[in-house]
């Protein structure tokens, strides 16, 4: 019996007749979310270049324009007060992180997904094997999760070198962002799965969605500053207890008792219930 490399492939000097599918497609049952995310982490590769400029360059540049520019601005306005007892850009700088984590995350669910239906149906090829519907679900996550490391360790990093906040913490901001990448990713992907047809409404994600989300969730100020009749958007949004979260974590934002445990909840609630809408949309999707 010859042996089977991860994936299914034989390797050179074995014909096909001597694969073992039995093994081949346990393998894919057990591993096959791997092999979703390893597929696209691959196909990353055409574009590493831009990917990595882009990641670690927008932190930098983020910080540097708004820290620099904005923050200036505020913190000599508000003399030593600062924003919730701290300068303005230590109570920025999580909340940037998270929105980047956030933006990522909707990009590669809009286009991404809605691609592995209709332009490039790769979702159909790998239902074609062993692979079950939420392993393709799951691994393109992981994948996702693979594109939104990068810009969290470099706002991580950038906030080390600025001085902003202790090293150690500012690394906490890289598992919350990745919580909130997961969350968002699979509340994108749950509607984007049902569209069929491209006409102009992807976009409406970023616009009417990712955007407004970034302005009213409390990342450029605190949320109570807004018109209460505002703040409701805030509290729905997982870009808002995601940013609520890196901040007690950089600096020790002071919450209300048990909040930091319902940020937590929200965003692993939202993330789980999701999940399950995208494999049951993917599910009935691919066996049509």
């Amino acid at each position: 019996m010859s042996a089977v490399e991860p994936g299914g492939a034989t390797r050179t000097g074995w014909v096909a007749g001597d694969v073992d599918h039995a093994a081949v497609a346990g393998t894919a049952r057990r591993w096959g979310w791997w092999f979703v995310a390893e597929h696209r982490i691959r196909a990353m590769r055409s574009y590493v270049v831009s990917w990595a400029l882009i990641g670690v360059g927008s932190p930098f540049l983020f910080l540097m324009g708004l820290g620099l520019g904005l923050g200036l601005l505020v913190d000599a306005n508000r003399g030593s007060q600062g924003v919730d007892g701290v300068p303005y850009l230590t109570f920025l700088a999580p909340a940037l992180a998270m929105a980047t984590a956030m933006q990522t995350a909707s990009q590669e669910n809009t286009y991404g997904v809605f691609g592995g239906f209709k332009w490039f149906p790769m979702f159909f090829a790998m239902h074609g094997t062993p692979l079950a519907p939420w392993q393709i679900v799951v691994g393109f996550q992981v994948s996702v999760l693979a594109r939104v490391v990068l810009p969290l360790a470099a706002f991580a990093g950038v906030i080390a070198i600025f001085g902003i906040g202790d090293p150690l913490r500012a690394l906490l901001l890289v598992p919350i962002g990745m919580l909130l990448s997961t969350a968002v990713g699979f509340a994108v992907m749950s509607w984007v799965a049902t569209q069929t047809e491209d006409r102009g409404q992807l976009s409406f994600i970023e616009r009417f969605v990712v955007v407004p989300l970034t302005l009213f969730s409390g990342t450029y100020f605190p949320l109570e500053t807004l018109p209460i009749g505002l703040q409701w958007i805030g509290w729905i949004s997982p870009l808002w207890h995601a940013a609520e979260l890196g901040r007690v974590a950089l600096y020790g934002a002071e919450l209300a008792p048990g909040m930091v445990l319902v940020h937590l909840l929200y965003l692993v609630a939202l993330a789980a219930v999701t999940c399950g809408l995208s494999i049951r949309t993917f599910r009935r999707r691919l066996d049509r």
